[in-house]
């Protein structure tokens, strides 16, 4: 099975111990391509080391919504640094998070940076990958903002009617270890309706692992189980629907 897990943290503390044994295995396992995503300045840096290490790994330099409070003046301009290193395939994982910040001025705050980091996905030329928690409207109404620049709502948990939203501007959606849970009949309905070129999978390692191994630490050797229950649901044949999605996330991220 050809897969590409599109979205892996593994500068994880939870991966302190064997990091490196865990990547090296990744290509033996049929994991052909694994993409880090950082969520502030450091972990953006650690990301394009790990590109630079490993013939199979790809970088995103970004700041996570949660650490929005963090960002400081230069900030942006250290990211568009990073965007010039060879390997730095994306600007994420950027975007909004609601689930734990209600104070206004926070969620405000959010929404600063995620405008200045599409503005930076917009000069640079490199699609985003949103982090989108409980707060759908006004992710999608940012990305709107933006009709030049392109990206991927990463572990979407939104309506199947804002999927078809997303894919109507070009964009892509990509699923977790979610949809292999029992209770993830929303994530089946978007997974039904998208179109096959605009499908991607991931981990979102060490977190989201799928079942049968849900509560464990995840990486991305684990993805197959994500793709095998997506090919379920749709009918289809797994190694066929891996190599589509291989595809499509290498044509997304300009991988030859």
């Amino acid at each position: 099975m050809l897969l590409f897990d599109t979205h892996a943290h593994y500068d994880s503390t939870q991966f302190d111990e064997d990091r490196d044994a865990v990547l090296t295995a990744l290509p033996e396992a049929g994991v052909a391509l694994a993409l880090n995503p950082g969520c502030d300045i450091p972990s953006s840096r650690r990301a394009v080391e790990y590109a630079a290490k490993y013939p199979h790994m790809y970088a995103a330099v970004g700041f996570h919504p949660e650490n929005a409070d963090e960002a400081a003046e230069g900030d942006i301009e250290a990211l568009r640094a990073l965007c010039r290193e060879p390997k730095v395939v994306a600007v994420g994982e950027i975007g909004l998070d609601y689930y734990w910040v209600t104070e206004a001025d926070a969620r405000a705050r959010q929404r600063e940076l995620f405008r200045a980091q599409m503005q930076l996905a917009r000069e640079t030329g490199l699609p985003v990958i949103v982090h989108d928690r409980e707060a759908h409207a006004d992710s999608l109404d940012i990305v709107r903002e933006f009709p030049d620049v392109r990206g991927v709502f990463h572990c979407y948990s939104g309506s199947a009617e804002m999927a078809k939203i997303l894919v109507d501007m070009g964009w892509m959606i990509s699923f977790t270890g979610v949809l292999t849970f029992k209770n993830a009949r929303k994530a089946h309905e978007v997974l039904r309706m998208l179109p096959p070129d605009r499908l991607m999978f991931e981990t979102d390692a060490p977190y989201m692992a799928p079942e049968p191994h849900r509560g464990k630490r995840c990486d991305s050797r684990l993805v197959c189980h994500t793709v095998a229950r997506a090919a379920e649901l749709l009918s289809e044949d797994a190694e066929v629907l891996a190599e589509r999605t291989y595809r499509n996330a290498c044509r997304f991220f300009g991988i030859a």
